[in-house]
């Protein structure tokens, strides 16, 4: 008999996204059945994601003769291409989008990563990315490093809906925040329809725990063994008290008054790294109310196979949630640091993906301008 994990977890209300996409899962059908058979209703992307896609597939050989043809730069046929899948990605949630009102049926593509700590530039990106895809149900990834958060506000008062992502720390997260409604009330003064802005924070979990896991073994002992595989779960939790705590305010109120919905937290990172842990236990540990899980296919599958959710959610953990915090530094963990280290990381490895694919996408633009050959136009 079929678990059907992805049903209770749509049913605790928490919205199923896919953290994958390609041009070969687009071409065959499979997001298509994942959307009409296994509760999917968004999908997530990132510079590492389409590496693999690109790099690994000649489904973008056509497209990337015409390119080369007209003479398009790296940066140039890079922004194509991505946006040829979600755009495609866009229109398969399409249907989504439109009977949930808006509030999911979104694909994200992010901006060049190498431009996160260039607020102007990150800017002028999402505006490109947003015009290109030409799709309501888009969302424009966004880095949440320090110049970042202008960018997020400045693009959500232009009517861009955001996916604000690499998210570790809550104190990032509550700049996120306000960010958010800075945004989305000067979107509001512009004379905006709020309604139709949306936004996601993407808050990153088991990277906080590979991460934590790390300086426990180096410390050694039992409190710090004790600690093992708790930190990352424990941080979701406290964002989600953070994220109500912020959406119950005047402030707020007045926004929603005039038709806006909250950012909604997401959580990334979800496929389990060390194998010690349940596979599924940055799914079933984080039901909550209103908020989005993007899983790699391997962890969906785990999940509806086996999946248990919890009777009760996420919110009967925040005292627990805050003593693991606690606990860390008093056994030579510093918190601050460890998110610190992982938001460079994070941009430092989309970062990487992203020249990765650029160096083999200058071979394959090269190749067909010095042989001269000449494909059909891209589907």
């Amino acid at each position: 008999m079929h678990h059907n994990g992805l049903d209770q977890l749509t049913q605790a209300g928490v919205s199923v996204w896919l953290d994958d996409l390609s041009r070969a899962r687009l071409s065959d059908g499979s997001l298509a059945a994942l959307v009409r058979d296994r509760h999917v209703v968004g999908v997530t992307t990132n510079p590492t994601i389409f590496a693999k896609s690109i790099q690994g597939s000649d489904l973008y050989d056509a497209q990337i003769a015409d390119l080369a043809l007209r003479g398009a730069t790296v940066d140039e046929a890079l922004r194509e291409i991505t946006a040829f899948d979600v755009r495609w990605a866009c229109d398969v949630l399409h249907k989504v989008h439109s009977e949930t009102g808006g509030r999911d049926g979104r694909v994200s593509i992010e901006v060049d990563p190498r431009l996160a700590h260039d607020t102007d530039r990150t800017l002028a990106e999402a505006r490109a990315l947003w015009w290109l895809v030409d799709r309501p149900n888009l969302f424009v990834k966004i880095p949440a490093a320090t110049a970042g958060l202008e960018a997020i506000s400045a693009c959500l008062a232009e009517g861009i809906s955001v996916n604000v992502t690499l998210l570790f720390s809550l104190d990032r997260y509550d700049q996120v925040v306000e960010a958010f409604l800075s945004g989305m009330e000067a979107a509001r003064e512009a004379g905006h329809d709020l309604s139709r802005i949306s936004s996601v924070a993407s808050f990153f979990v088991s990277r906080v725990d590979t991460e934590v896991d790390r300086r426990l073994d180096r410390i050694g002992g039992e409190r710090a063994e004790a600690l093992r595989g708790r930190a990352g779960i424990a941080n979701a939790r406290i964002a989600y008290e953070h994220y109500a705590r912020a959406f119950a305010t005047d402030r707020w109120q007045s926004l929603k008054d005039d038709g806006a919905r909250p950012q909604r937290l997401l959580w990334a990172s979800t496929g389990v790294k060390d194998p010690r842990y349940e596979d599924t236990r940055y799914v079933t540990g984080l039901v909550a109310p209103d908020v989005v899980n993007t899983m790699p296919e391997a962890t969906l599958e785990a999940v509806d196979d086996h999946g248990s959710v919890p009777v009760s959610d996420l919110r009967q953990g925040y005292e627990e949630a805050h003593k693991v915090l606690r606990d860390l530094p008093d056994v030579g963990v510093a918190y601050d640091d460890v998110v610190r280290v992982l938001e460079e990381e994070g941009v430092a490895k989309f970062e990487a993906s992203w020249e990765e694919l650029s160096r083999a996408l200058a071979v394959r633009l090269d190749t067909p301008r010095r042989q001269g050959i000449r494909h059909g136009r891209a589907a």
